[in-house]
């Protein structure tokens, strides 16, 4: 499916508009809510290794900050644009309200690709940006993280950067200003497999309602890197099978099953599925195509389109990535009766591992790893059946369902608060 057909944002948008008719969305908040806050467009020079200079175009939106900071990853691809950012942002002010998190949403990123670039490089640029985006972000008004083609490592250069351009007495206060750094750096145990984590525990809560055994059951994965790869090895302790596995250099079959912990292992060195001994080569046809119970799209957005919803044979989607299903292929997928849980629910697990990173950091303190486990299993549990609960009282898709959830705790906060004359 191409990305350049597929409008991110009027698709947000759509849902937006049809989960206000749901809750009766004050029309005033809708309307607030239809547009980012803030959009900066930032151009930066960075020096290569070769001496030449190039300019960088990076992107920073700011969606709402009605419950808290802005919140929200920085993305390195090739493909970002302004109206994916824009849609991103939005889609992360639900999650955070859908979560009960004191933040709003934010994302951004820069157009380029960070393979084609050396570690050296790939510092300089994103130290360049961070000062770019200058007081635009920080601890209590924007916190970034990482998104796709970004690293805790990454995280840590933005750290440092911000922290060493504001006043040094003040500079251990501002550790807070990035999420899902290294954990030696301020970040959290538990954060790298949050994504990851979170996506389980919506198929396990899935499982134990519709009374679904994960033992022996099948799955495929679209996108192996930190969200598929960490979705996968928990769901393999309860006795699923990895089938099917795909990224953006190629398609892998395995009927008997892959090892999930070697084929992580080969993604971390060799950066794609490329290449990996076991398993034979499919096209992305006959990916989509092969039988399975749960399918985990994890790679970029609005890769499950008509062709698509019409070839996957499974019986549930959970959305690791963000928006991979476009509106047209969820009709279709839906009238079929196979069940979608949504981003906005499934890959929350990041936020909200995030924001106890936030916390500790506020609080210097350091919680050990089964404080932040438990924690976020009872989160994504809430959240889930809140979901779950709304969708069937209101008899409305799972999508619905959470996007009016979180609405409502966001029309709750404006009526409260009312707006600034």
């Amino acid at each position: 499916m191409s990305n350049e057909k597929y409008e991110f944002f009027k698709v947000i948008q759509e849902y937006l508009n049809r989960a206000s008719k749901v809750v009766q969305l004050d029309p005033a908040v809708e309307l607030m809510l239809s547009q980012p806050k803030n959009e900066l467009i930032v151009h930066f020079p960075v020096r290569m290794d070769s001496g030449e200079v190039k300019l960088f175009k990076g992107y920073r939106i700011q969606h709402s900050n009605i419950l808290g900071p802005f919140k929200g990853g920085i993305r390195y691809h090739e493909s970002v644009t302004l109206d994916d950012v824009k849609a991103l942002a939005s889609m992360m002010t639900w999650k955070s309200a859908l979560m009960r998190l004191p933040y709003g949403g934010a994302k951004g990123g820069i157009k380029f690709n960070p393979r084609n670039h050396s570690n050296g490089e790939l510092q300089r640029i994103t130290r360049r940006f961070t000062h770019a985006l200058g007081s635009n972000i920080g601890p209590d008004y924007d916190i970034p993280a990482p998104d796709v083609g970004t690293t805790g490592q990454m995280m840590a250069w933005m750290m440092d950067m911000y922290m060493n351009t504001v006043g040094h007495t003040n500079k251990q206060a501002n550790r807070g200003v990035v999420t899902g750094k290294p954990v030696a750096s301020g970040g959290t145990l538990g954060r790298e497999k949050a994504t990851g984590q979170g996506v389980v525990h919506c198929i396990l809560e899935w499982a134990r309602e519709h009374r679904f055994n994960l033992e022996g059951s099948t799955y495929i994965v679209q996108g192996y890197g930190n969200v598929g790869s960490h979705a996968s090895t928990i769901l393999g302790r309860y006795g699923a099978s990895l089938t099917a596995v795909g990224d953006h250099s190629g398609y892998l079959r395995s009927p008997e099953g892959f090892n999930r912990h070697k084929l992580a292992e080969w993604v971390k060195t060799h950066g794609s599925v490329a290449g990996y001994p076991a398993g034979q080569a499919i096209t992305r046809e006959e990916f989509f195509a092969t039988k399975c119970d749960i399918f985990i799209p994890a790679a970029l957005e609005g890769q499950i389109g008509v062709a698509e919803a019409n070839a996957l044979d499974c019986r549930m989607i959970v959305e690791g990535a963000n928006g991979p299903t476009t509106p047209e292929g969820e009709r279709i997928l839906l009238d079929r009766g196979v069940v979608i849980i949504p981003d906005v629910l499934a890959n929350s697990g990041g936020v909200t591992v995030s924001y106890y990173e936030w916390v500790q950091n506020k609080r210097s303190e350091s919680w050990d790893l089964e404080e932040v486990d438990n924690k976020l299993e009872i989160a994504m549990k809430r959240a889930y059946k809140e979901v779950s609960d709304f969708s069937r009282a209101r008899d409305v898709d799972l999508r619905m369902a959470a996007y009016s959830v979180g609405l409502e705790r966001l029309q709750s906060a404006y009526r409260e608060r009312d707006i600034f004359p």
